[in-house]
């Protein structure tokens, strides 16, 4: 699932990432073309995000696949990707759904995790020059997030969430100059705490989107061998 703030974005600006990720893996990259805000608010890129997990876990013979499931994704497509393993563990427990995803494994590079009402010092201390910027991703959110009633919504903030047991292991990549380097650091302790099994690699000198920069920067080739390398394991797990 792509970043871009749930607005901008598409398959085109990602796929360097999806064939870099493809080809140091080995696992078929489906990349998800979900609906934007304004025009398509929230929920509506989650219930996408999920309804393309739900194909592809049904229909793997058409792309290729294996048997195992992962989901992932950069900065919102973290938060989409966080949202359908949660809503797939959910669906799990309720005795009224009859088949949800079976996912194995979770990537999740600079994750959208928080709400407005969770105080990071990241969101201050990156707030500008740093590509991702204060200003701009509290555009992002109005543009998303139109309705209060959503703003406390555990699929939208999984910081809010009470028990995160029961997940699927996760790789989570942070960046030191982004304003969402804190809530992913967050979000992957409270994975931890919760018994998931985590690695956490910490980029402290690099910026939001820096995965991007394949070729260029030697931390962004890192960031898509260690990605493919929790992918190995969850596939022989």
């Amino acid at each position: 699932f792509h970043g871009g703030g749930f607005v901008v974005g598409g398959l085109d600006t990602h796929d360097i990432i999806c064939q870099k990720l493809a080809d140091e893996s080995g696992w078929t990259v489906v990349s998800v073309d979900y609906r934007l805000a304004p025009e398509h608010p929230f929920p509506a890129a989650l219930e996408d995000a999920y309804a393309a997990t739900e194909w592809v876990a049904e229909n793997q013979s058409a792309v290729g696949g294996n048997g195992t499931i992962a989901v992932g994704g950069d900065s919102a497509g973290g938060n989409l990707s966080i949202g359908v393993t949660l809503m797939a563990r959910d669906a799990e427990a309720d005795e009224t759904i009859e088949k949800s995803p079976d996912i194995a494994h979770q990537v999740l590079y600079y994750p959208v995790t928080a709400g407005s009402f969770h105080e990071h010092p990241s969101r201050e201390e990156n707030a500008e020059g740093y590509f991702l910027e204060k200003k701009t991703m509290e555009w992002f959110t109005d543009q998303y997030v139109q309705s209060p009633a959503h703003a406390r919504n555990e699929y939208l903030v999984p910081l809010l969430v009470d028990d995160l047991s029961g997940l699927p292991s996760a790789t989570v990549v942070t960046a030191g100059f982004d304003p969402l380097r804190d809530e992913g650091d967050a979000y992957a302790e409270a994975l931890e705490e919760a018994g998931v099994d985590v690695f956490h690699a910490k980029y402290d000198d690099m910026i939001h989107s820096f995965a991007s920069f394949i070729g260029m920067v030697e931390a962004a080739d890192d960031a898509i061998r260690v990605a493919a390398s929790g992918l190995d394991a969850a596939r022989e797990d």
